[in-house]
């Protein structure tokens, strides 16, 4: 199989850099998967888990949000965050999650609706986490 560079970059750190075979993208309007060769786009990121396949291993990534670009160069995610699942803190993130929760009252309108959203894609990683993420 071709290979081909990808970054993943956040503001803490360069989260991964180097010749992948495939990556599984969570995007705003549907999740993509980038091989060798990908047409050139521009993606919004949801929160979600973004898979690496590189050499016949899988690494797990949660981002939340950002943007995804693949170019003639390979793919760069420009994660707003990005933690492996090895790195994650399952208790400060169900805490978020019961925060968040806890703030939806706050919200009226098309706020609200974005922080549906948002408290949606984090329970989601929250139910993948405990039944998927690992394999």
């Amino acid at each position: 199989m071709a290979t081909f560079h990808f970054d993943l970059v956040s503001p803490e750190k360069l989260a991964f850099s180097g010749e992948v075979d495939q990556v599984d993208v969570p995007g705003f309007e549907g999740d993509f998967g980038v091989l060798a060769g990908h047409a050139p786009v521009v993606a919004a990121l949801r929160p979600g888990i973004l898979t690496v396949i590189a050499g016949g291993t899988k690494q797990k990534i949660i981002v939340l949000g950002g943007l995804a670009e693949v170019s003639e160069k390979g793919l760069t995610v420009l994660a707003d965050v990005a933690h492996s699942l090895d790195e994650l803190d399952h208790a400060q993130f169900a805490d978020t999650i019961a925060e968040m929760e806890a703030k939806l009252s706050e919200h009226e309108g098309d706020e609200l609706d974005l922080a549906l959203a948002r408290l949606d894609h984090y329970k989601s990683i929250q139910h993948q986490i405990g039944t998927t993420a690992m394999h």
